[in-house]
């Protein structure tokens, strides 16, 4: 099963890599993908920093999510542990989602003027993202804290969250794109990316999680 992780985390690294990174250009106003100028705004976008910190982010939430799940040496380990690392990872991922709803509803609202104001740079968007991680860490770990099956409702709570924040980004983003304003669209269609990047991020553990169970009642079935 740990083979199964790996494959399905590197696939993952493949989906995000190779496809939603390369969206986010024309989503953002940039070039078409049928045009010259498309691979030079790729090649300009994958040179700048702040976009490897929500790529890193979601890449390792999916990794630590599946072999959090699936490895049974963690068992060993004090049910806090499991809790902490359960929480850091979820709070962080729904940082990550507020920030992008946020700043959807924002461009919307405001159209460029936000985005001038509160997304200057990397940065300060990381430092607003820190904000959110620490306070959505207190509710997580507040509301996980006596549950058995915490990993299991970290990824029940990041699908719900990723559905809602895409019902906010998805209108938002049609809303900036008709009023044709520069920056506006760019918090947008982060927005979208990131909502898709975390609904297909919670696919991953689901699936061995799913498979996990059937095995053990399998086991526990042969036991008998």
């Amino acid at each position: 099963m740990r083979k199964w992780g790996i494959i399905i985390t590197l696939f993952y690294a493949l989906i995000v890599l190779g496809l939603l990174v390369p969206i986010a250009v024309p989503l953002a106003e940039g070039p078409s993908p049928f045009s010259p100028d498309f691979y030079k705004a790729l090649q300009e976008i994958c040179g700048w920093w702040g976009l490897w910190m929500p790529v890193a982010v979601v890449l390792c939430g999916q990794a630590i999510l599946l072999f959090l799940s699936v490895d049974t040496s963690f068992k060993r380990l004090k049910p806090r542990a499991h809790i902490a690392f359960s929480c850091i990872v979820a709070s962080l991922l729904f940082a990550l989602l507020t920030f992008a709803g946020i700043g959807s509803l924002g461009a919307a609202a405001y159209s460029d003027k936000f985005v001038d104001r509160y997304w200057t740079s990397a940065a300060q968007a990381m430092g607003y993202c820190g904000i959110l991680w620490v306070l959505w860490g207190i509710l997580f770990y507040l509301y996980f804290r006596n549950s058995i099956n915490v990993n299991t409702r970290a990824v029940s709570w990041l699908l719900k969250g990723s559905v809602l924040e895409l019902l906010i980004a998805i209108p938002c983003h049609v809303i900036v794109r008709r009023r044709e304003h520069c920056c506006a669209p760019l918090a947008t269609s982060f927005g979208i990316v990131t909502g898709i990047a975390v609904m297909l991020l919670c696919f991953g553990p689901s699936i061995l999680l799913l498979y996990k169970k059937r095995m053990d009642a399998y086991a526990a079935h042969s036991s008998k």
